[in-house]
């Protein structure tokens, strides 16, 4: 199990168990010191059970971010009730590390197996990581993202994209 995987599941066992926020390492490895957006993923039975994130690093480093949205993703995804503890022996668990987003002009500059993508009208902003199952265009990738963020559908709207660095 990757490292950032495993700080993800201790982060979220202890949270559910305990209902305390785990530390970050001591000392902090070097992988874990650099500063990145992070979203982690969480999956029951294959289906999705928790998703939060950030898209630039809000935290000291890249160990607070994946502890903090670890804990989010279990507790506080409105689209979900939070974890419970006879559900954690079933979740698995993704991290995706980001790249720094960069404008595009047309989802022709999309490959929703290579980008994630940022929708936005006005203050309303709807994300979506790259490569999900069933997600197989660009127009399917922004849609989901209008959707998500109440958006129209024939709104106008600027496009982001970006990579990431996916952890199992």
């Amino acid at each position: 199990m990757h490292p950032y995987v495993e700080l993800a599941f201790k982060a979220v066992r202890n949270y559910v168990t305990t209902g305390k926020r785990t530390a970050a390492p001591s000392p902090l490895p070097p992988d874990f010191k650099k500063l990145a957006g992070a979203f982690v993923s969480l999956k029951k039975d294959g289906n999705l059970r928790g998703c939060i994130g950030t898209l630039s690093p809000v935290r000291a480093n890249l160990a607070e971010e994946i502890i903090e949205n670890s804990i989010a993703a279990a507790s506080r995804d409105n689209r979900f009730p939070a974890v419970r503890e006879d559900e954690l022996r079933s979740l698995t668990i993704s991290v995706d590390v980001l790249s720094s987003a960069e404008d595009i002009s047309s989802a022709e500059e999309l490959d929703p197996k290579i980008y994630g993508v940022i929708v936005t009208s006005g203050l309303r902003r709807g994300v979506l990581l790259p490569d999900l199952e069933g997600v197989d265009t660009p127009e399917q990738q922004i849609d989901i993202c209008k959707w998500k963020a109440g958006i129209p559908p024939k709104a106008e709207v600027t496009l982001q994209r970006f990579k990431v660095a996916r952890y199992r």
